[in-house]
């Protein structure tokens, strides 16, 4: 990332508006919408009752929004492979936003769960997901790990590397019965192909940490074909993430379905999976290919790879995660300080300083990451202006939205609310600076209920030992004083 000196003072893609209350359309959930007296309501609830109900800053879902997009994304990547004689599977990546609640959403609107983690899998499994309908990813999966997906049957498992192939083929040889089921797996891959997003978003380039070179994939799927408690299901591969448009994947897809069609002579092969990555909008000149035309070029690609080679197109299988979540989180904050900045000659910019930061929203400061911010508890006349959203912690690199135009009036006290944070906020908050994290709360059809409890300093203070220990530590004293 850029240091936050080397960013332009105005993006070339921000424009000033007329005025600064619009509500870009693809940015917000479909629910949100402003009442007659401006303020913002999320699936019928105002921000003023969520504020005084749950404080800020908080992360607020649209559960409605994720049913929909769910089922919108199972739909569309099922009926396209249907036109080409094959079935789809699409796998909720949960590294985007885990919780049981969530886990109960998707999979009720027919989505399998891909997890990364033991602590992924614990909260899927207690959301309810069925173990045959999870996939299990990680480059440095432990033994630990290994021995409870194999335990609990675990529908698939991607191998990332020879040390774990041999890890796992050791676990399912000792837990060996005379009915035990092969454990699948599918190798991942590195297509070689670039996705046209931040370096470490892209994730099929060679030189980094997940799966195999493409040269070194079929020695390893012929070790695996070798084992008798494994079953090998196919190749894996994920280009990288927030991508618009087709043309990396159907680049990729010729790249693998060539392997594919290789590792065929040696045996069945019943799926490919492509992952994910598909990209939303942060910010209103952002234009996410529609999903529909995504899930037909996709999948035509990989037909056509397939036709060429005279091969039958697998069943395939997706992971996507931003695409399904993102949208429906919005992110409340409380503008504590607004302070007037001279960025240069001729350009004044608004530091508008709120209770939250890059402990609740990560990516601006990893990635440099673009957001949108709007006034949310009122509408406003004035003037639009030039206005850096920034965090209460003591890193300059703290900013959440790096440019946007606000009312010239905003002024502490107001709300502010950033959209499209659904994915990848609350997922990878911190407690940095000793902070809390905001408690997660879902809104439907003008209800809200705590799916994730904030935190306390309490909370924090708790896992401290020497806090923990202090009444003790008095009472020995004392005891050693009257001795």
């Amino acid at each position: 990332m850029s240091a936050a000196s080397d960013r332009p003072l105005v993006p070339a893609w921000l424009r000033e508006p007329d005025e600064a209350n619009a509500l870009a359309p693809l940015v917000w959930p479909p629910s949100a919408s402003r009442d007659a007296d401006g303020e913002l309501r999320i699936a019928g609830v105002g921000v003023g009752e969520l504020r005084a109900r749950f404080g800020t800053p908080l992360y607020v879902l649209d559960e409605d929004a994720v049913r929909a997009r769910a089922r919108e994304v199972r739909e569309a990547f099922v009926a396209a492979t249907a036109r080409h004689g094959a079935d789809a599977r699409v796998y909720y990546a949960g590294k985007a936003f885990l919780s049981t609640e969530v886990v109960r959403w998707v999979t009720e609107e027919g989505l399998a769960v891909d997890v990364a983690t033991g602590g992924e899998l614990a909260v899927a499994l207690a959301g309810g997901a069925d173990p045959s309908r999870i996939g299990v990813h990680g480059n440095n999966k432990s033994v630990a790990e290994l021995e409870r997906a194999v335990e609990i049957g675990v529908g698939s498992i991607v191998i990332d590397s020879r040390i774990e192939l041999e890890r796992l083929a050791a676990i399912v040889e000792r837990r060996a019965t005379p009915d035990a089921v092969p454990q699948a797996v599918l190798v991942r891959v590195n297509s070689g192909v670039h996705a046209e997003t931040h370096d470490f978003l892209a994730t099929a380039h060679e030189d980094q940490k997940f799966g195999f070179a493409l040269a070194d994939a079929p020695a390893v799927v012929a070790r695996i074909r070798e084992l008798p408690g494994l079953r090998f299901m196919g190749l894996h591969c994920h280009i990288g993430s927030q991508i618009f448009g087709t043309r990396g994947f159907a680049e990729s897809a010729a790249r693998l379905v060539e392997l594919h069609a290789e590792l065929l002579a040696g045996g069945e092969i019943p799926v490919l999976n492509l992952g994910g990555g598909f990209g939303i909008a942060y910010t209103s000149v952002d234009e996410p290919t529609p999903i529909a035309a995504l899930a037909e070029g996709i999948v035509a690609a990989v037909a056509r790879e397939c036709d060429v080679r005279g091969i039958p197109l697998p069943n395939l299988a997706f992971e996507p995660g931003r695409t399904i979540v993102g949208r429906a989180g919005v992110t409340l904050y409380e503008v504590g300080t607004v302070k007037p900045v001279q960025a240069s000659d001729d350009l004044q910019r608004l530091y508008v300083s709120i209770d939250g930061g890059m402990s609740d929203n990560a990516r601006p400061s990893l990635y440099g990451a673009q957001y949108s911010a709007r006034l949310a508890s009122r509408t406003s006349d004035a003037a639009p202006a030039l206005a850096r959203v920034v965090g209460r912690h003591c890193e300059s690199g703290d900013i959440v939205v790096d440019a946007e135009y606000l009312p010239g009036d905003v002024t502490p006290g107001d709300l502010l609310a950033v959209p499209a944070t659904g994915a990848y906020c609350f997922s990878l908050s911190s407690n940095y600076n000793y902070v809390p994290r905001p408690p997660v709360v879902a809104v439907r059809d003008g209800e809200t209920r705590v799916i994730v409890r904030g935190e306390t300093i309490d909370d924090l203070l708790a896992r401290d030992v020497g806090v923990a220990d202090r009444p003790a530590r008095a009472e020995r004293s004392l005891a050693e004083e009257n001795q």
